[in-house]
């Protein structure tokens, strides 16, 4: 085996063996270049009034700091860009202003009309902001052409937050000469230091999608420094501003009406229909100071106005996890991000009250969310499955974080989770995280925390669950009362950089360790493993961008020092023009599965995505090799064939079509029966009538439940916050005995409508 293995090896890094392995970017002599390194940018108060209409013919704009000198940062780094751009930056004493202007020709820019943050294939320009200048932090705040909104979050320890918004205007038109953008983004909107005068860490982007995704920023850009935000430049002369009026607004009425059928398994016995329900909620943000922000949401109405994508459960014996869309707890959210799962608000269900305190004191950010949750639900982790179920008890939970900024791209963290629920059962969480780096390409990520769980005694719920146990026989799965600690660890050692990367990881959970707000679906196990890289950067190719072979290892075993899993993967990536990218990889996996010693187990993987033109983008993974069918009376090995099939199809710049298919199967090896086969198919349609006003459609059949469900949704958004919905939920069965076709299963309609009120 490990004759082939490092065959493949060789092959992955022979298709480089004609590029340089320098890690000095390419030079160009024929070009004279000097990209901004750390520029500095003084901001002088406007002249006058602006009108964000994306004309630029205010007053305001005479005067106006003007960033300009920009460079690419893919795929040429700090190189010279392929159009003309520049930023005029000016505020007052309730704005910051930018207008975007970019040459190009306007039959090749990409612009979509479309609902706020689904327009990140177009092209766009903004700002990354860090108010506080201390690398751990930024506002992420884009446009498109069109004036269509995209933000997000970024914290050098979660990544980046696309579900975050905020409130700020936008305005863009298309010209002769190109595109440009004009932005305002209230002081309100922002946190930033109580000073006089500001001095905030900043680089304006550009995103230019056309041969390549190519980006372009006003500070340029080092791929061999590891901390992206400490290589922005700096904004100052920003005087005398504060964030504005102190107290907000949000309150929602909500209508609904459900109905199923009277008979679940005949659907000839009647359909029930509940009465109409309304309610009123009410959230209100109070802003102690720019740093310090309280926010209380009474009677709150979370649920979500799109359903979640299904996924294929049949050969799973974990949890699914879904994400957070749930506008509440949305600010913030990257302080509660660590590498163990300690936090997912999701855990907070269906809370009669929520509240939640956020702040940040110079490099110090503190973080709090408390609910009164009616509908708790249970995740509990073992080692090779976990339970999940939801119930009608209630519970109330209390989330802390505090997070210290140290020099750099570092930090260091404490967190603090607290759940009690109603008959008895508590949970709680406490730990240590910190990241540290150094030498400018390595870095250094720890984190460690101890877990106190005290079970329900409910032989009802505990009827769900497989009688067994767990801790060398110490305890029983069932909900019986018992209370035990728990501990994880995690450690990590990391090189990013232009040429040559590594990860090298550990982690633990004891077989006790549980999350009651968290989402660790697993424990009893520790794991390590390695993975290693190379980027070929290609300059001057008229067909790659970036050539990446990489080889990872692996190793799980659990506390008994039994090994579970091992694994050894070469991979290759390739970004190609046309915005085409190309993922394979071969992976060898022996696991150990309920009792069973599994050592066939390998497959091949394939990903290919393409953006290659502004109406149609397409992609695709595809999966071949052998699995194990996880039954635990009866485990077997099989030859599975995964295939997820995606696309974007763009007939008009209002009319938007995402369909996907996802199909898995897994057949006996030993020419037995099949043991699963089926797919998913969802398609996503969007009209916008206007920026504000839209119509979505979604349909989505699961071949694995015979279900089909129809999710019309038509919403008026004034911004992030404002916003009237009126939709519904239509689920078709077709498993009914001695009744063929559909049938309506279950249905709901509803409104909503929510009013953002700022004093």
């Amino acid at each position: 085996m490990f004759k082939a293995i490092w065959s493949i090896v060789f092959f992955l890094f022979s298709l480089t063996s004609g590029f340089a392995l320098t890690e000095e970017p390419a030079k160009n002599d024929t070009v004279v270049f000097k990209p901004n390194e750390k520029p500095t940018l003084e901001i002088p108060r406007a002249a006058g009034a602006i009108i964000i209409d994306g004309k630029m013919d205010d007053p305001g704009w005479l005067g106006a700091a003007k960033a300009e000198n920009f460079s690419e940062t893919f795929p040429e780094e700090k190189g010279k860009p392929r159009v003309n751009m520049h930023v005029l930056v000016t505020y007052d004493d309730t704005n910051f202003y930018m207008a975007f202007f970019v040459e190009d020709d306007p039959g090749k820019i990409r612009a979509s009309l479309r609902d706020r943050d689904e327009m990140w294939q177009d092209d766009y320009v903004g700002i990354l902001l860090d108010t506080y200048g201390d690398a751990s932090n930024a506002f992420f705040i884009f446009s498109n052409p069109l004036g269509i909104q995209g933000d997000s979050r970024f914290s050098s320890s979660g990544g980046e937050d696309d579900s975050y918004d905020l409130i700020y205007q936008s305005a863009g038109r298309i010209t002769e000469s190109g595109y440009q953008v004009e932005m305002a983004i209230p002081f309100r909107s922002l946190r930033f230091p109580d000073r006089e005068e500001q001095t905030w860490r900043a680089t304006f982007w550009i995103t230019h999608p056309r041969d390549s995704r190519r980006t372009y920023s006003w500070a340029a850009m080092d791929r061999d420094n590891a901390c992206f935000l400490c290589q922005y430049g700096t904004l100052t002369g920003i005087r005398g501003i504060r964030p504005g009026k102190k107290a907000e607004f949000l309150p929602s009425i909500v209508g609904n009406q459900a109905g199923e059928l009277g008979n679940s398994d005949d659907p000839t016995k009647g359909f029930n229909n509940q009465k109409i329900h309304g309610d009123v909620g009410l959230g209100v943000k109070y802003s102690f100071s720019s740093n310090l922000t309280a926010d209380l949401a009474l009677n709150p109405d979370f649920s979500q106005v799109e359903s979640d994508v299904a996924q294929i459960d049949v050969n799973s014996t974990f949890a699914l996890f879904f994400p957070e869309r749930r506008p509440f707890f949305q600010e913030g959210s990257d302080l509660f991000d660590t590498w163990i799962n300690a936090v997912y608000t999701r855990s907070i269900n269906n809370p009669i009250a929520a509240g939640k305190l956020t702040g940040t004191f110079n490099k110090t950010n503190l973080a709090y969310i408390g609910g009164v949750d009616e509908n708790t639900p249970f995740i509990l982790p073992f080692e090779e499955q976990s339970e999940i179920f939801n119930t009608s008890l209630r519970s109330t939970s209390n989330i802390f974080r505090v997070k210290q900024s140290l020099y750099g791209n570092s930090h260091i963290g404490a967190l603090l989770t607290d759940r009690r629920v109603k008959g008895g059962s508590s949970g709680s969480v406490f730990g240590l995280d910190g990241q540290f780096q150094f030498f400018k390409r390595y870095r250094l990520e720890l984190q460690y925390v101890m877990s106190r769980t005290k079970e329900l005694d409910d032989p009802g719920l505990s009827a769900q669950i497989a009688d067994t146990t767990f801790d060398a026989g110490k305890h029983t799965t069932i909900l019986d009362g018992e209370s035990y600690w728990g501990n994880a660890i995690y450690a990590s050692l990391e090189r990013d950089a232009r040429f040559w990367n590594f990860d090298f990881d550990y982690w633990e959970y004891s077989p006790t360790f549980r999350a009651d707000n968290g989402f660790e679906t697993g424990n009893n196990l520790r794991k390590t493993s390695f993975w290693t890289g190379l980027n070929f950067w290609q300059k001057n190719s008229k067909i790659f961008d970036r050539i990446s072979p990489s080889i990872s290892f692996g190793r799980i075993w659990n506390f008994d020092g039994i090994r579970k899993e091992r694994w050894i993967q070469p991979q290759l990536s390739i970004s190609m023009k046309a915005q085409t990218s190309v993922w394979l990889s071969y992976m060898w996996n022996p696991e150990r599965f309920a009792g069973t010693d599994f050592s066939g187990i390998q497959r091949f993987m394939l990903n290919v995505n393409s953006n290659f033109s502004d109406p149609v983008r397409l992609g695709f993974f595809a999966s071949k090799g052998r699995r194990i069918r996880r039954s635990f009376s009866d485990p077997s090995l099989g030859e599975s064939t995964t295939l997820e099939v995606w696309a974007t199809i763009k007939p008009s710049q209002r009319f938007v079509i995402q369909p996907n298919f996802t199909y898995s199967k897994l057949d006996s090896i030993d020419g037995g029966p099949n043991f699963f086969d089926g797919f998913i198919l969802r398609a996503r349609l969007n009209y916008q009538f206007t920026r504000e006003f839209f119509l979505r459609v979604v349909v989505q059949y699961n071949d694995f439940s015979k279900r089909i469900e129809f999710d019309p949704l038509l919403t008026y958004r004034l911004n992030a916050f404002t916003a009237f919905f009126i939709g519904s939920t239509l689920d078709y069965q077709s498993d009914f005995e001695n009744v063929s076709g559909y049938k309506l299963s279950s249905r709901q309609y509803f409104l909503k409508f929510q009013y953002l009120y700022q004093l």
